[in-house]
């Protein structure tokens, strides 16, 4: 080995931050898995020494008996994967039908005030109403089945989505427009060869926040009107003082949420690599 290579090899490792700093590969998931872990330490302190009345503090032990009892039994004539499909079911054919909306709509009307002019009045009238203020609306219409339920999943996942994507067009450098157009392109080839992969980043950003208000409205429609779905199952079994599947449905609900998050950012990370580096 060189004189210069090995100087370059140290000078490179003296620059290169510890894993455990702030700025190391380790320190966001080792100080995430200390947080997660301390909850779960405080939790199991608190309910084993009966500081809170077990009837509604279960222990992590009660919580895990119940939630392998759910796996194995299922709850009230459905399997435990039944009532997380027939949710995930839901949730994905609302976000699935925003997306086509969204994108299309979002992408012209960011482009032309006439359309934006259009769909505005509609999208602000009821983008601030609480999703659960007109599911009685869509009840007396649709009935109580999963069209209500996938139809009030779409109102409340597709205005944030639209009104991030139309942003996100009118963000996008002059520049760019002119150059693209100086170059042939045109209507609807200009959206998708050049708005669209711009606005790419931000959709998926979008899409994240989306997810979110779809996926804490599909547990507040399932406890209203349904049968079966996680929503569901974890007010059913709070009818019953059933605290312990209370918690396991709970858990289950916050780890699929995270699931879905996690897809989203690698998603965002794949298609917007500079992002990180920033």
């Amino acid at each position: 080995m060189g004189e210069g290579e090995g100087m370059g090899q140290t000078g490179e490792d003296e620059r290169r931050p510890p894993r455990w700093t702030a700025r190391g590969p380790l320190f966001y998931p080792l100080v995430s898995s200390g947080t997660v872990a301390a909850i779960f330490v405080a939790w199991a302190v608190v309910s084993g020494l009966r500081l809170v009345n077990p009837a509604f503090l279960p222990t992590p032990a009660d919580v895990w008996e119940a939630l392998a009892d759910l796996f194995r039994d299922g709850y009230k004539g459905h399997s435990l994967l039944g009532h997380v499909g027939v949710s995930l079911r839901r949730l994905f054919l609302a976000l699935g039908a925003s997306l086509a909306v969204a994108v299309p709509l979002g992408l012209a009307a960011g482009s032309s005030r006439l359309v934006r002019a259009i769909i505005d009045p509609v999208i602000e009238f009821y983008r601030p109403l609480p999703p659960l203020a007109y599911y009685t609306l869509l009840i007396l219409f649709l009935g109580i089945g999963d069209e209500s339920k996938v139809t009030l999943l779409f109102l409340s996942a597709f205005a944030p989505l639209l009104i991030g994507i139309i942003f996100s067009v009118q963000r996008i450098p002059e520049d760019r427009i002119r150059v693209a157009r100086s170059l042939g392109a045109g209507g609807w080839r200009l959206l998708w060869n050049v708005v669209l992969p711009s606005c790419l980043p931000d959709v998926l950003t979008g899409f994240r926040t989306s997810v979110g208000l779809a996926y804490a409205t599909l547990v507040a429609a399932e406890m209203v009107a349904a049968i079966s779905g996680l929503g569901w199952l974890v007010l059913d079994a709070s009818k019953f003082l059933r605290n312990d599947i209370v918690f396991s449905g709970v858990i289950l609900l916050g780890f699929i949420a995270l699931a879905m998050d996690l897809a989203l950012r690698q998603a965002v990370r794949l298609v917007s690599p500079w992002l990180d580096k920033q």
